[in-house]
Formats: structure tokens, C-alpha cells, sequence
């Protein structure tokens, strides 16, 4: 399950991971044989394991989406995804490689086209039923027969021939073509007693009855839209139960509230928008109980540009400027961006320099381009293609051979200091060409988004650590079956040439030859000027040192706490005060802790609680 921050800036799926080491998730595939806090007043602290329920709160500035695994694509959901619902397979906190999850072990057929799951027998849902392969037999099939349901995951089962489950413990995919990607299905498995009652997979958000049924280690108890999510510790999870009695996701729609709240100890967490600034950042460095954690991001910030938006059966649709559909145009606007000055000035250093599609956390499967391919600044060059487009200077404005100006638009999300900040070089750069720019900050991108009705856009996702789903949602396949619903596709892009790498790619064992195949993809993308990544930003967040004793980063060494590619950090985090016990039951993927007590999400998205996906900021589908 990825997650994006969808659009505008998936993420996620929903549609939030690390990069499996050289080619991990290849090779992983072979060797598989409460007492609520009332939210109106400031959080309990952390008490000590002896001394009564603990509380973790958590201040994120992403609104939930949905809380349907079928439907989650923002980060903010996907992660809640992932604390609810137990996956077949998960990822080491230490290197990302592919380890059990729901199932024990997985083991393809020679030819690699029918792969056996072996599903364990200690996992139950909260009611109390047991957890088996018909579940997740279920969850499959649904997506793949349910346009509905298929929503956030579908691209995961486009190659999926049959599945089945021939006995409780043992799960059955077959395949159309072989898959490499069989240790990285990202899919929440869901009880069947439960889903099977629901119609329309579309509409329905999972937030009518609570507590919802899961089997992964927090129970959801209940939710206020742009307020909070709250999460009890699930005693019976098979990994071993949660030190936090609570945990507790608030929505701060201020980002500067949110850290004053943290300074005042009435949240122990504070994830950012997705990140904190740099301003907030400083601010908080040196601060009494409270440290500031940054580690390498696992998303990217870019600009996309609408390639002509369509459906699967090539109905165009939208308004987006046809000027955009010149290859020339689309390279001139990326070549007069100075993108060191945004990592200057709008970044103030907490970020990489963006070049491919996929961030260097993935050393693997990370590509840069050669020295005469790159769109480097040059606002010289990018002049000479206007010209050579047809979009000569008359006085100080572009104009087309219609005559009229060449003026565009771009979708900023309102919640994002940094979409706006780099609207206003945008509007400086492009002007000097003799381009116009509205910048168009709205609460929720995803109407105009889905509707095509936009020219550029902010747009960023946060990588899992197989590439597999966001190089998947630029293929043909991921285009909505009807105009201006929601789908699988960031930017409506479809091109042969893509497609058949991406084919090329997904049947790909070797892990060498599967790197250099995505390589390819991202080279395409380049070339094409549909996307440009600008920056690849660093994770930031802060926490109490008071009120957590320790945290597991992923990855351990130098990693973030919000957005992982798992559950470890919530799942691991020690109350201050307590005795800091294990009770894991000797999980294998703890690691490197860092301090925390009561988590503080600030949910700080805006918009409706709608079943069609929207689009997020900085974090994206997981």
C-alpha cells in the first residue's frame, strides 16, 4: 500500500517505505519458504506501565481520507491502514527486506506463476474470530472484481489469475505472467465476516460502527472528521501487544499550534505537513524535553503537468491548456527552474536536490541523468524552445499563433507553506519568459484534480521500498474508466512505450536487471517533462524526551518515526516512566529507539470526509 501524497503533492494508495537493499524484495521473494483522552483539553501524560493507561497522541497535518483500506491513498490514512489490518508480508525496520507478516512464509512454483502463502494460525480479529487465508483470499478477489474496491490497491492484482484458499493456513495466487513483487503486495487484509456485508465498495468509508474489527496492533474505536482518530492497543496482536495503552491522532489545522501545543506538553509528537519547517525546526532545537529528529525522506516534491486528461477507453476531458502537450513547452518551464535556490531558500537546506523519480534513500533503484539529458537551469535554452514551439515574445508576454498569451495555472494545496513559497518563484521565473501563473491554492486539489481541470500542479509521493506502485500509477491501466472519477492515476499519463517497460519490470526476477529496467521508466519520465522533481525532502519531526522513552526509527540507523513503511514506530514506543519491558514476544525488527510517550499526529488537512480519494500534500500515499 503506498501512500501517497497524492497528487497534488500518494500519500495511498494510500494510496507511505525503504528501499529494499539491492533488489531485497527480488530476492526476498525466493526465500520465503481505553479510557479516550478527551480531546477538548490537553492530553494525560504517559504514565508508567504500573500506574494506569498511557496515552500516545499524535498531531499530523494530513486529513483522513477514508478509513476503507480499499479507498485510503493519503499517508495520514494508509498509515492508520497499516496499525488496523495486518498485511501477508511487512518490512524489517533495520534494511526494509521483506519479512512475515499475516503469512509465515511464501514459495513460488518453478515457473513462478503460482505462489503458496503459508498463513499463521496465532492471528485473530478483535471480535475474537481467527484470522485465515480465506480472509485474505477475499480481500484479493474483491479488488479484483469490484471496480469499487479496487480503488487503492488495484494495481497490485492486475496480473492475478486466480486466488484461492484451499485450507485456513494456506493461501494460493496464481499468476498471469510471473511477478517479482509477491513479497510487496501492500494490501490490507480484511475480514470477510465483516466486508462482505458492505455494497457499495465506493461510498462506504469504514466509520460507521465502531470499534472497528481488525487484527493489527491498535484496535480503531473512534473518529471525528479533522479532529481526531483514536486507536486502543490491541492485547491479542500475535507480535505482542502495544506499551501504549492509546493512541491518539489529533487534527491541528496550524502547524504553529501544533508545536506550541508540543512545547506545552499537551502532545509528545509533532510530524509536520509533512515535515516541520525549517524555522520550526530551529525553533525547537535546544529546547528542554524536546528533540528534533530528521533523517532521509522517502518522498518527492515535483511538478506535473497535465498531459491531456482521459479515460481508459480515451475520452479526453478537462480544460487543462493545450500549450502543455509540446513536449518544448513542458522542458522550457522545467529549465528555468533554479532548483538549488528552493533547497536554499524555501528549504533552508532540509532537502536533496531533486533529479529522478525515485528519492536516493532507494540507492537501488535511484537514477540520475546524464550531463547532456539534464533539464538543468537555463532559462536561455528554455527561451529558444518557446520560440521553437511557437510561442514567440510580442512585447513581454508569450503568445501562441492564436494569439493569445500563454498563461497557466497551477494547483497549490492551501495547507503547504511550501507550495506557495515556490508559487511565488515560479511566478518570477516564468515571467521573465513571458509566461503567466495563477497559483491556485485550494483546501482539497482533488476536485479540480480528478476533473482535469488544471494545467500544472504540485504533486508528491512517498516511496515504498519497492517501486512497483508509483511507477504503476503512471500506466494506461491506472486511467479512470469514466471521466472525472477518482482512479488509480496521478497524472493521467498513458504511453505505449512506458507501459511495456513497466511489464518488463514487474516480471523481473534479477534484481540487477529490474533496477536498470525502473531506471529506464524514470529516464522516460524525464524525458517526457510530465513530471519534475524538484526536491526530495527530509523527514522532520519532533517529540518529547519526557514523556517517551524510546522509539524505533525505520530505517534504524537514520530514519523518521511518522510515515513508516510498517507499524514499528507507534507499535514499539516506550512510556516515559516505565520499565521499558518487552513485550514483543521476540519480534526480530525492533531496532534503534528514540524517545516518545505520548504521540501527537497533527492532522492539519482540510476537506470533507468523502469516499472518492483526494489528493494530500508532502506525504502521499505511503
Amino acid at each position: 500500500m503506498v501512500e501517497r501524497v497524492p497528487p497534488p503533492s500518494a500519500q495511498p494508495r494510500s494510496r507511505l517505505r525503504v528501499l529494499l537493499a539491492s533488489g531485497a524484495a527480488a530476492l526476498a521473494l525466493t526465500a520465503g519458504s481505553v479510557a479516550g483522552v478527551p480531546l477538548g483539553a490537553a492530553p494525560q501524560q504517559a504514565q508508567a506501565a504500573d500506574s494506569g493507561p498511557s496515552t500516545l497522541t499524535v498531531a499530523v497535518a494530513q486529513s483522513v481520507d477514508s478509513l476503507s483500506p480499499f479507498l485510503a491513498q493519503r499517508l495520514m490514512s494508509t498509515s492508520i491502514s497499516r496499525l488496523m489490518y495486518d498485511f501477508l508480508t511487512n518490512y524489517d525496520a533495520k534494511d526494509n527486506h521483506a519479512i512475515p507478516g499475516l503469512a509465515t512464509k511464501w514459495e513460488p512454483s518453478a515457473d513462478k506463476l503460482t505462489w503458496t502463502y503459508t498463513i499463521r494460525s496465532n492471528s485473530k480479529w478483535s471480535d475474537g474470530q481467527q484470522a485465515t487465508a480465506e480472509d485474505a483470499a477475499w480481500t484479493f478477489n474483491k479488488i479484483m472484481t469490484d471496480e469499487g474496491a479496487a480503488q487503492a490497491n488495484g494495481s497490485f492484482v492486475t496480473n492475478f489469475k486466480k486466488v484461492t484458499a484451499p485450507s485456513p493456513t494456506k493461501l494460493v495466487i496464481e499468476l498471469k505472467e510471473p511477478q517479482a513483487t509477491m513479497a510487496a503486495l501492500d494490501v490490507p487484509i480484511v475480514p470477510k465476516h465483516v466486508w462482505e456485508k458492505v455494497g457499495d465498495f465506493s461510498k462506504f468509508n469504514n466509520d460507521t460502527k465502531f470499534p472497528i474489527v481488525g487484527n493489527g496492533p491498535f484496535v480503531l474505536t473512534d473518529y471525528k472528521v479533522d479532529q481526531y482518530v483514536k486507536l486502543k492497543a490491541n492485547k491479542d496482536f500475535w507480535r505482542g501487544k502495544p506499551k501504549f495503552d492509546e493512541l491518539v491522532f489529533k487534527t491541528y489545522k496550524d502547524q504553529d499550534a501544533a508545536v506550541a501545543a508540543l512545547r506545552k506538553g499537551e502532545v509528545s509528537f509533532v510530524a509536520g505537513s509533512p515535515a516541520l519547517t525549517p524555522a520550526q525546526a530551529a525553533s525547537l532545537k535546544g529546547e528542554k524535553n524536546i528533540k528534533v529528529n530528521e533523517g532521509p525522506g522517502r518522498r518527492f516534491f515535483a511538478l506535473a503537468a497535465n498531459p491531456g486528461a482521459q479515460t481508459k477507453d480515451g475520452k479526453k476531458f478537462g480544460n487543462g491548456n493545450k500549450a502543455l502537450l509540446d513536449q518544448k513547452v513542458r522542458q522550457a518551464l522545467f529549465l528555468s527552474i533554479d532548483r538549488k535556490t528552493i533547497i536554499d531558500k524555501v528549504f533552508q537546506g532540509h532537502a536533496v536536490e531533486g533529479q529522478g523519480y525515485i528519492p536516493p534513500r532507494f540507492s537501488t533503484y535511484f537514477w540520475q541523468p546524464s550531463a547532456g539529458q539534464s533539464l538543468a537551469y537555463d532559462p536561455a535554452k528554455a527561451a529558444k524552445l518557446l520560440d521553437e514551439a511557437g510561442y514567440p515574445l510580442k512585447g513581454d508576454r508569450r503568445v501562441g499563433k492564436d494569439g493569445k498569451s500563454l498563461d497557466l495555472r497551477i494547483l497549490c494545496h492551501a495547507t503547504d507553506p511550501n507550495d506557495k513559497a515556490i508559487g511565488k518563484y515560479l511566478q518570477e521565473w516564468w515571467g521573465k519568459l513571458g509566461i503567466g501563473l495563477k497559483v491556485d491554492c485550494r483546501d482539497d486539489v482533488s476536485v479540480p484534480w480528478y476533473a482535469g481541470e488544471y494545467d500544472l500542479a504540485f504533486d508528491g509521493w512517498s516511496v515504498n521500498p519497492d517501486p512497483d506502485f508509483v511507477l504503476g500509477i503512471h500506466t494506461c491501466d491506472a486511467l479512470p474508466a469514466k471521466a472525472k472519477e477518482s482512479a488509480a492515476t496521478d497524472n493521467f499519463i498513458c504511453d505505449k512505450t512506458y507501459d511495456e517497460l513497466y511489464k518488463k519490470q514487474l516480471a523481473e526476477y534479477d534484481p540487477a536487471k529490474r533496477a536498470d529496467i525502473v531506471k529506464q521508466m524514470q529516464s522516460w519520465l524525464y524525458d517526457s517533462g510530465y513530471m519534475s522533481v524538484i526536491a526530495y525532502p527530509n523527514a522532520v519531526e519532533a517529540y518529547r524526551t519526557d514523556q517517551i522513552k524510546s522509539i524505533t526509527t525505520m530505517p534504524e540507523a537514520a530514519g523518521n518515526i511518522y510515515g513508516q513503511d510498517g507499524y514499528w514506530g507507534w507499535w514499539s514506543a516506550v512510556p516515559a516512566g516505565s520499565d521499558g519491558a518487552d513485550s514483543s514476544g521476540g519480534s526480530d525488527s525492533t531496532g534503534v529507539v528514540i524517545g516518545i510517550v505520548i504521540v501527537v499526529l497533527v492532522l492539519a488537512g482540510g476537506g470533507l470526509f468523502i469516499a472518492k480519494r483526494r489528493r494530500t500534500t508532502a506525504d502521499d500515499r505511503e
